[in-house]
């Protein structure tokens, strides 16, 4: 049997993690990113979480401990930034905020759709923060998520993408409601909407070939 990569399995270790901590704040009503900027200590409800991780999952457990040392550690990362500034964020591959009452699997829908966003790492932050509030009030489409620093081998170029994604890629009126949103919030560049029926298929831009559904 082939010996697991100890930061493979670390990776898969703090996205659970994570993913576990998003939803117990959430369920409390507060959110990661709103305890990190007002400053706030949260540190009781991630070693509670930490618990019930080491508890489920042993092995990721360890292998979260691996790389970060302490529980504290984790908390330090977090309040620095990790999971909640893409710049600050190297432990994943993307931050994402869903809108109020979202349905969990309305992303992967086929009709969804999104606004593909490029940007240089400077500004990045603030356009994300501007963005993920508005998709957290429910003024975006269904979701919005930013890359961030860790290296991705699926990247084209050094930019960040911010994906602001709508619910039926068939409502134009939706979509463009959107657009304007984006305008108002500072993205004043012509960007592209993709279908996910095009990202599902393996389709990607390419000299000659469109395949943003709408430019705007």
């Amino acid at each position: 049997m082939d010996e697991v990569d100890p930061d493979a399995l670390g990776d898969v270790a703090y996205g659970i993690f994570e993913h576990l901590l998003h939803r117990e704040l959430r369920e409390s009503g507060r959110s990661l990113y709103r305890l990190v900027e007002d400053g706030v200590d949260f540190a009781a409800d991630l070693e509670r979480v930490f618990d019930g991780f080491r508890e489920d999952y042993p092995p990721l457990a360890d292998a979260l401990l691996d790389r970060f040392g302490t529980v504290g550690a984790i908390l330090e990362a977090n309040q620095a930034g990790e999971g909640v500034v893409p710049t600050a964020t190297t432990q994943m591959y993307w931050i994402v905020e869903d809108a109020p009452r979202a349905r969990p699997d309305a992303v992967d829908d086929e009709l969804a759709g999104k606004w593909l966003i490029f940007l240089p790492a400077e500004g990045i932050d603030a356009h994300w923060r501007r963005i993920r509030d508005a998709t957290a009030s429910g003024e975006l489409g269904i979701s919005a998520k930013v890359s961030t620093a860790k290296p991705n081998p699926d990247a084209r170029d050094d930019r960040y993408v911010i994906y602001v994604y709508t619910a039926d890629w068939r409502d134009e009126q939706e979509v463009m409601r959107v657009r304007e949103v984006l305008r108002r919030l500072g993205v004043e560049d012509r960007i592209g909407y993709k279908r996910n029926l095009e990202t599902f298929r393996g389709e990607y831009s390419k000299k000659g070939k469109r395949v943003t559904y709408y430019s705007a």
